[in-house]
This record gives structure tokens, C-alpha cells and sequence, in this order.
């Protein structure tokens, strides 16, 4: 069965700030008046749980699909996998300005060499999911321009839904995210402060703010490096023996320390004021890397070094002792550190 619709999903920001309200609304607005386009809202994409009705409402999505949310393109496709919201990569011709320094060859890569780096997703439809960073421009227009020409080179294929993780939503909840425009004005009415007159049941429900690593499957080798480094719980492995972020919760806000072990810079804290960490492109074994992530930062640490003090201080603070190089760290890793190092001096700059 063939179509021509491309499903949008605006995933709002966190607070109020109204330059970023102003242009969810107004790209929101202009969408619902593009043929060929359905567009829905839902709270921002990395603070909804796994049950949140939001997410519910992804799932649902059988064809193509856009998401426009306030994180780097990495860290919105892998924070939807982690959903079992999956597709192939649909490549957008807006990229942030932390992407555009990468090495070109990034934007060719084939969605096989992207799933050989590292171990892959697994039961990804025949689908495009297109991940685009709302922080790319306050222009409405640049988002308008490029979902029109997604919407003109795609013609949807309808495809069985993925399976539900927490059942599904009614259709109350469902009606939420189908009407865009009673949760706009539903919105404006609590931005305004007449609460009066806010139509609650348009509101979608309320999320915290979160902090959990998200896995990027298409660099992480399966290593276990981080299960060995992180003595919270944090991480797990499912029936096919991969590692996963299995008690979220568990995880200390604030810390990155797992992300600066990680051999692939395969773990993303979506909201880390670093780049590389918040999932920013980058490589650590092609030299595409951050030097804050090598070294550690100004202090001259590497970022071995760093994250050690970083858990040592999470241990202390959850009562317990620190450990200091003596638990998960694996000698390869300073091997790694000193080979960099040599490729960096013998680069002529």
C-alpha cells in the first residue's frame, strides 16, 4: 500500500523558554496546512519513560517518520531505538554546526557501513526515521523548507507495527498527540497563565527532567567496558548477550564518567554540556575526536583519569568507598591513550 504522507513529531522542550515555544508552535502550525504531512506534538524526547504515553504514541507511527527535538541527530535516533522506535536513517540536509565540522564522508555512509562500526540495531523496519536538531536555527522556515522536501522524496510503506512496550494508548490519550492544535491552544492558555481555560485533557502528561546514557549501537563493539566500569547497576545484557542501559534510574545525575571509558564513544548523555558527549558526530579511532574527551579536560587529566574521579565522587556520595584505576579499568585503555597520542604529534598542523 503506497501514500504519500510522512508522519512529523514535534518533541517540545524542556521549561518554558518562549523563543523555543514560539517555534515548536510555529512550525507546528505551519505543518498542519502541508499536504502530504501529519504532524503531532509530544514533551521532549529524552525525559519520557518507556510507558509514557508519548512514546506510545511513536510506536504507533507505521511509515516514515520525522522527529524534530531539541538534541544532537545522534543522540535522537538512539534514544528512539532504545524506545523501539527503529528505522532505517533518513538523511536530512540540516545538520548543526557540531556536525558540520565533521569529515564529510560522515554524510555518505551507507546504512550497511553504519551498522557494520559497530554491533547494529536489531528489527528495524523498511522505514525511514529522519532525527533533525531544533537547535539548528530559530527559523521556522529552514524546518518548513526541509520537511517539504522529505515529504516530496518519500512515499510511504506501510509496515506492521512494532510491538508495544507497555501496552497501548487509548484513544483519550492517543487523540492527545492527533490534535496538534487543541495542545497549542491548550498550551498557550497555561504559558498565559489562565488556567481556567486550559484544556486538560489536551495537555500531554507531565515528564521530570532525566539523566541515563543512551547506547549508539552503530559504534558500540559490545565490549562490556562499561558494565564493568559503572558499579551502579546501571547497565545489563538482554537474551542476545548485548549490553543495554537495563535500571536507567540507577544512574547518577550529572555523571558522564562511563562515556569517557567507552573505547568507541559509543555512550551518549543527550543533555552533557560537551558535545562528543551529548552525541554530537565524532570518532575516537578515526581522530574525528574531541581533545576534551583524550585528555580529560583543562587540567591536563585524561579522560580515563577523569572518569575515575567522577565515579569515585558518586561512591563517596552514596556512602560507599572509592576505587579508585583499581575496577574496570582495562590496561588496553592507556595503550589506547599513548597511541593517540603519537598520531597527534606526528600530525603537521
Amino acid at each position: 500500500m503506497a501514500g504519500t504522507k510522512v508522519t512529523v513529531v514535534i518533541a517540545q522542550a524542556q521549561g518554558r523558554n518562549p523563543v523555543k515555544r514560539q517555534l515548536e508552535e510555529d512550525i507546528a502550525t505551519a505543518l498542519m496546512m502541508e499536504p502530504g504531512v501529519d504532524v503531532s506534538l509530544v514533551p521532549h524526547l529524552y525525559d519520557m519513560p518507556q510507558d509514557h504515553t508519548g512514546m506510545l504514541y511513536l510506536r504507533s507511527v507505521p511509515g516514515n517518520l520525522v522527529v524534530l527535538s531539541w538534541l544532537y541527530e545522534r543522540a535522537a535516533r538512539w534514544t528512539l531505538d532504545r524506545a523501539n522506535i527503529r528505522g532505517h536513517v533518513g538523511l536530512s540536509l540540516l545538520k548543526s554546526a557540531d556536525d558540520e565540522d565533521t569529515d564529510e564522508d560522515e554524510e555518505n555512509v551507507s546504512d550497511a557501513e553504519e551498522e557494520n562500526r559497530g554491533i547494529g540495531s536489531v528489527g528495524v523496519p523498511d522505514r525511514r526515521v529522519y532525527c533533525i536538531d531544533l537547535r539548528i536555527s530559530e527559523d521556522p522556515q529552514v524546518f518548513i523548507r526541509e520537511i517539504r522536501r522529505i515529504a516530496e522524496e518519500n512515499s510511504m510503506q506501510v509496515v506492521d507495527l512494532m510491538s508495544w512496550i507497555g501496552g497501548s494508548p487509548n484513544q483519550q490519550q492517543l487523540q492527545r498527540y492527533l490534535q496538534p492544535e487543541r495542545m497549542l491552544e491548550a498550551r498557550r492558555a497555561l504559558d498565559s497563565g489562565a488556567a481556567n481555560h486550559v484544556d486538560k485533557a489536551a495537555l500531554p502528561e507531565d515528564t521530570s527532567r532525566r539523566w541515563y546514557p543512551v547506547i549508539d549501537y552503530s559504534r558500540c563493539t559490545n565490549c562490556m567496558e562499561c558494565i564493568d566500569f559503572c558499579l551502579f547497576g546501571v547497565y545489563g545484557v538482554d537474551q542476545l548477550d548485548r549490553i543495554l542501559v537495563e535500571q536507567q534510574d540507577n544512574c547518577k545525575k550529572g555523571c558522564p564518567a562511563c562515556s569517557r571509558v567507552c573505547p568507541e564513544n559509543a555512550i551518549i548523555f543527550p543533555q552533557h554540556k560537551t558535545p562528543a558527549i551529548a552525541g554530537a558526530l565524532g570518532e575516537v579511532g578515526g581522530l574525528k575526536i574531541d581533545l576534551t574527551q583524550l585528555f580529560g579536560g583543562d587540567s591536563g587529566e585524561s579522560a580515563v583519569e577523569m572518569a575515575v574521579k567522577e565515579r569515585d565522587a558518586e561512591l563517596i556520595l552514596a556512602g560507599r568507598d572509592a576505587v579508585g584505576m583499581s575496577i574496570g579499568i582495562k590496561q588496553a585503555h592507556q595503550t589506547e591513550i599513548d597511541d593517540l597520542i603519537e598520531q597527534l604529534d606526528a600530525l603537521e598542523f
